[in-house]
C-alpha cells in the first residue's frame, strides 16, 4: 500500500448489509404479496364477492390495510390477481397428470378427478370458481375463463380419436367443450348446494356417463 492510498473499510454490520437491503425488502414484499393472496383467496372462498372487505382480506393476512393498499389498488385488483393465479396453478396442477405414460383416455379421467379434488380441498380453486361467477360485481376484467383447459383437454381427445379410442367422425374439441361444461357447471351446483362437498363424486358420474371414458376409468 502506498502512502496516497487509503486502508480498506474495515467489514462492518452496516457496509456489510447495505448491499443486501434491497434484496431483502424485494423478497419480503413477495413474501407479503404471495400471504395476502393467499388470504384473498380463503376469504372469496366463502364469501360472495361484494361482501369482502379489504379490512377482511387483512385480517385473514395477518397484515394492515395499509399493506394491502400497498400491493393492490383496490378490491378489484385483489380479485384479478386471485383469478389469475387460479387460472396459472390450475393448469400447473394438472402437468403430473399429463407427464405420466397412461393412455390419453386415462389421461382425461385423471385431469377430471384431480380437478374435482381440487375444487373439493384448495381454497384457491374455489375462489377462483366463485369469482367467476360473480364477475357482474367486479369493476376490472376477469382472465376468459378456462381457455387453457379447455384446450389440453382437445389435445388429449385427439389423440384419443388418433388412436381408435374415439370414432374417427369424433369432434375432439366440441367433447373438450362438453366435458368443460359438464365439469365446471357440477361444480357450481356443488359449490352452491354443498360447498363442493360432493364434487368428487359428481365428477365420477360425468365420467360413467360418456362411453370413451368409462372404459379408461376402470383401467
Amino acid at each position: 500500500m502506498t502512502k496516497d492510498q487509503a486502508p480498506p473499510l474495515p467489514a462492518t454490520r452496516r457496509t456489510g448489509t447495505r448491499r443486501q437491503e434491497p434484496r431483502l425488502k424485494q423478497d419480503r414484499a413477495v413474501r407479503t404479496r404471495n400471504t395476502i393472496l393467499k388470504a384473498a383467496a380463503e376469504v372469496f372462498a366463502q364469501r360472495d364477492y361484494p361482501s369482502v372487505t379489504i379490512l377482511d382480506i387483512a385480517e385473514q393476512a395477518g397484515v394492515t390495510k395499509g399493506a394491502v393498499y400497498f400491493h393492490f389498488a383496490n378490491k378489484e385488483a385483489v380479485a384479478v390477481s386471485v383469478a389469475e393465479q387460479f387460472y396459472t396453478a390450475l393448469l400447473a396442477s394438472v402437468r403430473p397428470v399429463l407427464d405420466t405414460d397412461a393412455t390419453p383416455a386415462r389421461k382425461v379421467v385423471e385431469l377430471l378427478r384431480h380437478t374435482a379434488r381440487s375444487f373439493h380441498e384448495d381454497p384457491l380453486t374455489q375462489a377462483g370458481s366463485r369469482l367467476q361467477i360473480q364477475q357482474w360485481a367486479i369493476e376490472s376484467e376477469l382472465p376468459t375463463p378456462y381457455v387453457g383447459f379447455t384446450q389440453v383437454l382437445a389435445e388429449l381427445l385427439t389423440e384419443c380419436r388418433t388412436n381408435g379410442a374415439l370414432p374417427p367422425e369424433a369432434d375432439p374439441e366440441a367433447l373438450a367443450r362438453v366435458l368443460r361444461s359438464a365439469l365446471f357447471g357440477a361444480q357450481h351446483i356443488s359449490g352452491v348446494q354443498h360447498g363442493w362437498s360432493d364434487i368428487v363424486e359428481r365428477t365420477e358420474e360425468i365420467i360413467q356417463a360418456l362411453p370413451v371414458l368409462a372404459p379408461a376409468a376402470r383401467d
